[in-house]
């Protein structure tokens, strides 16, 4: 500790921590056309981790800034979805921007745009009016839009045309753009269960380990667990314990990066036996481990140990 000009002790050398300041906080502005795509890249944010208020009236939007700066935590990746409808309170969105750097908040604006005629073709296909066109055309609408936003658009740090993309490649766009790697992977669960409790109503994959002996009916083992070692050892050494896990991880390997296109962030693996506690519990920690090893993101989970 050192002491400062007006005698108080302040931490110094590795005691010291810089303070957090208003640019620690990652903020996103969304806005853009309606039927553009907003809800899509309000969801994209929420799945890498982005705290997601939707329809913020652009005078609440340095209140939000701020109340996210100061409860700190995942509150720090703020996202502010403006429409249309926020325009009601304040029709200054360059203003409330400017005044959101001049906070010392460094906000990143996303514009959400598309053709008129691709926008015409999605209101129609939900058979939803334009909020803007009155009683007028759904074109009008659309227009009237695009001039109320045009000081939007050139003050945008990216401008997103969905009018090409469906809705995974718009969220796999915005996940690039917004979130890590860690934040794009799909993460598995393997969860053990016992067939006599009834299946896993999240199951994607279901694996059936009953055709193995069970550890149940050996006196030494009855007792004991598929996460303890002599458990373990007895059903993976079992004729095709090795090739049955195998065969499942090659299988989970060849779809993942299926899934990952598809959006999907969990994925749930399910293998049953009896009871759950001997077979299903020694083959669940198998798979994970060797999913682990093939660089997937994956956990052993026991649905029914203990139940017995």
């Amino acid at each position: 500790m050192s002491e400062a000009r007006t005698g108080e002790l302040v931490p110094t050398g590795a005691e010291a921590r810089p303070a957090s300041t208003e640019a620690d906080t990652s903020l996103v502005v969304v806005t853009g056309l309606s039927g553009g795509g907003r809800s899509t890249v309000a969801r994209a944010l929420e799945n890498v981790g982005y705290y997601v208020v939707d329809n913020l009236p652009q005078a609440l939007m340095l209140d939000m800034a701020e109340l996210a700066f100061k409860a700190g935590g995942a509150a720090r990746r703020t996202a502010m979805v403006l429409d249309v409808r926020s325009r009601a309170f304040s029709t200054d969105l360059a203003g409330a921007i400017r005044e959101l750097r001049e906070r010392g908040f460094q906000p990143r604006v996303v514009f959400v745009d598309a053709d008129d005629d691709v926008l015409i073709r999605r209101f129609e296909s939900v058979r939803r009016s334009h909020p803007l066109q009155g009683e007028g055309r759904l074109a009008d609408g659309i227009a009237v839009e695009r001039a109320l936003l045009e000081e939007a658009r050139e003050q945008a740090d990216v401008i997103i045309d969905t009018s090409h993309l469906n809705v995974n490649q718009l969220r796999r766009r915005v996940e690039e753009l917004f979130g890590g790697e860690d934040a794009r992977r799909l993460r598995i669960t393997v969860l053990s269960f016992g067939f006599k409790y009834g299946l896993p109503p999240d199951a994607d994959f279901v694996m059936d380990a009953r055709f193995l002996p069970n550890p149940y009916w050996v006196p030494e083992l009855r007792e004991h667990t598929g996460r303890e070692e002599a458990v373990s050892a007895y059903v993976l050494n079992q004729e095709g314990a090795d090739a049955f896990v195998a065969g499942y991880a090659d299988l989970v390997n060849a779809t993942t990066a299926g899934f990952e296109r598809e959006g999907k962030r969990y994925l749930t693996v399910a293998v049953g036996c009896t009871g759950g506690k001997h077979r299903s519990v020694a083959i669940a920690e198998e798979l994970a481990i060797r999913l682990r090893q093939s660089g997937i993101a994956a956990n052993a989970q026991h649905r029914d140990l203990g139940r017995e």
